[in-house]
């Protein structure tokens, strides 16, 4: 378990930090497009290259905000359950999340490998795009990893929460 949590911080930092200079290219594309379209020479492709970096920050995000907590719960129903009943819920909404979002990066990383194989490209930019949706399929098997984790803590916390 201990290997598990430092993979995972790891991973997630590594993602955070990838994710922030994503996020540095993208103001950086999207201010000197609204410059240059001042002067009447906006950037062609700015917006495939937004969206492209928009969801590789999205998705390197969702494994550090899961660990973190900073999403958003609504347990105004649960508080109210003892201990032991929370922690079960908190169990089996963790084992759906993980189900669920490693399908999702499969599929996503299913979809990928078809846009490799086919050699698509952007429309505009006529760039080949598959690496940003690996990217996203990577942050989506994080994402599960984190609450692979989550879940295996919550048999973890006897009488916890």
């Amino acid at each position: 378990m201990e290997f598990m949590e430092r993979l995972n911080r790891m991973l997630n930092q590594w993602l955070l930090v990838i994710g922030g200079a994503a996020v540095l290219a993208l103001m950086t594309l999207a201010t000197g497009n609204v410059l240059l379209r001042i002067f009447g020479m906006p950037f062609r492709g700015a917006y495939e290259l937004v969206s492209f970096l928009g969801a590789v920050v999205t998705a390197f995000a969702l494994g550090y905000t899961q660990k973190r907590k900073f999403n958003i719960v609504v347990d105004i129903l649960s508080d109210k359950f003892p201990p032991d009943v929370k922690r079960f819920l908190d169990g089996v909404g963790y084992l759906i999340g993980l189900l669920f979002f490693a399908v999702v990066a499969w599929v996503i990383l299913q979809w990928g490998l078809r846009i490799a194989a086919s050699g698509e490209v952007s429309e505009t930019l006529k760039i080949v795009y598959y690496p940003f949706v690996f990217c996203v399929a990577l942050g989506f098997a994080v994402l599960a990893l984190t609450l692979a984790i989550d879940w295996i803590g919550t048999f973890r916390k006897k009488g916890a929460n």
